[in-house]
């Protein structure tokens, strides 16, 4: 999963300090703390930010995938944001289909009483819809009509496990280099046999 990126960041890679023991490493991204543990290996580059966190791209040694791992600041400050947080993660830990972006991993914190910051590792893509419709890469129709396909056909597995995205948009179509396309962001997002459904139903372009 990738936010929108910042221009500058290309493959800037941040060095970073052992803490605990050498369980976790501490990075200064955009002069906020970023603290994952040590299997997380450099090069650490921040891929981008939002209103809502810091996205880094890194390496997971274990297994030597590369994953982009998203952290939300104060996530328990404001009741709203930290419920859309945990429901987006309950949701896609039981999502599991090629078109719909995957979280590898939930980073917990080295010391619990300090637990305000959230660290969810997604697998990594490289660019969104959104993106690619401001730049000036040429789209052919095959590209479209593929695009599509993917998009629906994501859909349609969300939908069969009774779940509503409600902020589809090109910003939350995520896709990497073979054109393969992701859904992604599902803090908005339902189970259909929910009664309450919020007021503002999907966040503007």
């Amino acid at each position: 999963m990738l936010m929108e990126p910042s221009s500058g960041s290309g493959d800037h890679s941040i060095k970073g300090i052992s803490t605990h023991g050498g369980f976790y490493v501490q990075y200064n991204v955009y002069g906020n703390l970023f603290q994952v543990p040590s299997k997380y290996v450099p090069p650490i580059r921040p891929i981008g930010r939002g209103a809502y966190g810091i996205v880094c791209a890194a390496v997971n040694s274990e297994t030597r995938e590369e994953v982009a791992i998203k952290k939300i600041g104060n996530a328990f400050d404001n009741q709203i944001d930290a419920k859309r947080t945990l429901r987006e993660i309950k949701l896609l830990r039981h999502l599991d289909h090629e078109n719909v972006i995957a979280i590898k991993d939930i980073i917990r914190p080295p010391q619990r009483e300090n637990f305000n910051d959230v660290y969810i590792v997604y697998e990594l893509m490289d660019t969104d819809l959104h993106q690619i419709i401001r730049s000036n890469q040429s789209l052919v129709d095959d590209h479209c009509r593929y695009f599509l396909y993917q998009v629906l056909r994501g859909l349609k597995y969300v939908h069969s496990a009774n779940v509503l995205h409600r902020d589809l948009k090109p910003d939350n179509l995520f896709l990497n280099a073979n054109c393969d396309l992701k859904i992604g962001d599902f803090g908005l997002a339902r189970t259909s046999e929910t009664d309450f459904m919020t007021e503002y139903v999907v966040t503007r372009w």
